[in-house]
């Protein structure tokens, strides 16, 4: 077998997203191995990754290994049925009557985030159901009040969380009456953490809410599974999905954004200008506010191909981005030699949470994307953007 080619910056425009549909695949499998021994069905979280031109490598519906997308929208939902054409799933903090109304017809399985939302919708579901033929399963949320993000803003269950349900809140539900209708329990605690944070989670949740379990036939452990780390104990995933299935007979669902697409893209960016700003400063073509707002929102700083840290190598800059935001700033790093104008840059693991957060603010044009086989060095798809989308998502 051939080498996989290097990624050349050269090769695509700037800024330019890159994703390798074999480093894809190679995480497909891996996900895959969960699925084959556990028979629990893995989700793309489409509000972690969405790069659709993909889906036929993702979807077990075409070629892939996944079984559907779970969305957070009426657009996530239609872009899953239209696109990666498995299971879809729904859930948001709020659905309005219109969200609803989209949402029915593109749904396998809706979750609530509030008994009164349950209460709010069930009517207009279940007509739906008999008039259509469809069986649309619902579930609840529910909050275990157990915390394991490290970062607040990512924490689902942080005080004063308003997602999922407490347990306080069934007290004075008649259950037998509140799960008429209800077929699934779903509970999101983790962001990018290992197995040994849901064993934590699940012995939480059977602690608090056994009493739903024993009434569901579905149960979506949420996101935030980093399985397709490198140092993810997957056998404890594994241990886990049959422990619970062993004691209740249910369906295990997981919707992992970043697992999905882990280590398997690029941002590529040029140096526009550089500068002395009391510190030897780099202008991008790129933007952290516009192109990688978590960037800012995490905070982190993104590992750059060949850089290294603060001082670590013979030149040091500091990295902006072109927006007019003051606090526009991607970063402190050292390279082997002075950046110049020309210069391309590659940011490592851009595919996740980067290309579905980007904004036109500044009117800057988002960054072109392109799908890639490193296998071949073939593009198989580049898209670019212009005046049009920034002037039609305004009036």
């Amino acid at each position: 077998m051939n080498a996989p080619h290097t990624l050349n910056p050269a090769d695509f425009p700037s800024p330019c997203f890159v994703t390798d549909i074999a480093k894809l695949e190679k995480n497909m499998q891996i996900l895959n191995s969960v699925q084959e021994k556990t028979g629990a069905k893995i989700l793309l979280a489409l509000k972690g990754f969405a790069q659709w031109k993909s889906f036929p490598y993702l979807s077990k519906a075409m070629q892939g290994k996944l079984y559907g997308a779970c969305a957070s929208s009426p657009d996530e939902a239609r872009l899953s049925k239209e696109e990666f054409k498995g299971e879809v799933h729904a859930f948001a903090a709020g659905f309005s009557t219109k969200d609803m109304q989209e949402l029915l017809p593109l749904c396998d399985h809706i979750t609530f985030n509030s008994i009164n939302q349950w209460k709010k919708f069930r009517p207009m579901i279940l007509e739906y159901n008999e008039k259509n033929g469809k069986n649309v399963l619902c579930g609840l949320r529910i909050n275990p009040e157990h915390s394991e993000g490290a970062v607040e803003i990512y924490d689902p269950c942080s005080p004063s969380s308003r997602l999922g349900i407490r347990l306080k809140d069934f007290e004075n539900e008649n259950l037998d009456e509140l799960f008429a209708g209800l077929t699934g329990l779903h509970f999101h605690t983790l962001c990018e953490q290992n197995s040994d944070a849901l064993d934590r989670t699940l012995k939480v949740v059977e602690e608090k809410f056994a009493f739903m379990l024993e009434r569901v036939s579905w149960v979506n452990f949420g996101g935030g599974h980093h399985i397709t780390r490198e140092d993810y104990d997957i056998d404890l995933l594994c241990e886990c999905i049959n422990r619970v299935k062993a004691k209740y007979p249910v369906q295990i669902y997981l919707e992992p954004g970043e697992a999905v697409a882990l280590r398997a893209g690029w941002l590529i960016a040029e140096v526009l200008d550089t500068m002395e700003a009391d510190m030897p400063t780099a202008i991008l073509d790129t933007s952290a506010s516009c192109h990688m707002p978590d960037v800012l929102e995490m905070p982190y700083r993104p590992m750059i191909t060949g850089s290294g840290e603060n001082g670590e190598k013979k030149y040091t800059f500091r990295l902006g981005g072109k927006s007019c935001l003051a606090g526009d700033v991607i970063g402190i790093y050292s390279f082997d030699k002075p950046l110049k104008e020309g210069d391309r840059l590659i940011f490592e693991d851009m595919a996740i949470y980067s290309m579905v957060k980007t904004t036109t603010f500044n009117g800057l044009r988002l960054p072109s994307i392109a799908l890639w086989d490193s296998r071949t060095n073939e593009i198989l798809s580049l898209r670019h953007f212009g005046y049009e989308d920034f002037k039609g998502r305004l009036s």
